[in-house]
């Protein structure tokens, strides 16, 4: 992944062909022009869950109309860090109750978030 600094404090990264800007809101100096580094880090969490729920019920080719994922978090005020972070999925009417376990056990296994309860080791160096 490449990073690099397109202006004011809009930050860039280029990976797989894929470039995604973002900036800091005006309040920390920013032009607010795309998502803070954090609000993609929460998209990422999201929408990671998002797609283990789409899979589960293409998988079983059940109905998604009406499927979502909320994302509901809090924060310490004392530490400006998540404490608490709800993954609320809105299945669709008539979703079979069978299912309904198992689609939660499904959601689980977003990868994002198996990461964060297994965090890797960090390294930082300057070249």
């Amino acid at each position: 992944m490449n990073i690099t600094f397109p202006g004011g404090y809009a930050v860039e990264g280029a990976y797989k062909g894929f470039t995604i800007r973002t900036d800091q809101p005006e309040k920390a100096g920013g032009n607010n022009t795309a998502p803070s580094p954090y609000d993609m880090f929460l998209f990422s969490l999201g929408t990671c869950a998002g797609y283990f729920a789409l899979r589960f019920c293409r998988e079983r080719e059940l109905s998604i109309e009406g499927l979502g994922v909320q994302l509901k978090t809090e924060r310490n005020p004392e530490k400006h860090l998540l404490s608490r972070v709800k993954i609320d999925i809105r299945l669709p009417e008539g979703f079979p109750e069978k299912y309904r376990k198992a689609i939660l056990r499904a959601v689980d296994q977003c990868t994002v978030k198996r990461t964060l309860l297994d965090p890797p080791e960090f390294e930082v160096v300057a070249g």
